[in-house]
């Protein structure tokens, strides 16, 4: 192997928005995430909706009063 050329390889701690720490190693000392496996629902088992950026409520809002060909 070459010397001088692969960068460090240091501990890592990697936070997420619901607080939860993952201590690890990488090249990076520090990384923040939003959502990580303590609070994603694939794994919690709850329904949580992950709302970017307030596309969900646009949505809701502009179709509140649409009604579609199958309503009564």
């Amino acid at each position: 192997m070459k010397k001088g050329i692969h960068p460090k390889y240091v501990d890592c701690e990697i936070t997420c928005l619901c607080g939860n720490v993952i201590n690890t190693r990488s090249t990076i000392d520090k990384i923040n995430v939003e959502i990580c496996s303590a609070c994603h629902p694939f794994y919690t088992g709850q329904q949580k909706i992950v709302d970017t950026a307030g596309r969900v409520e646009r949505f809701r809002r502009r179709y509140e009063g649409v009604k579609y060909s199958g309503d009564k």
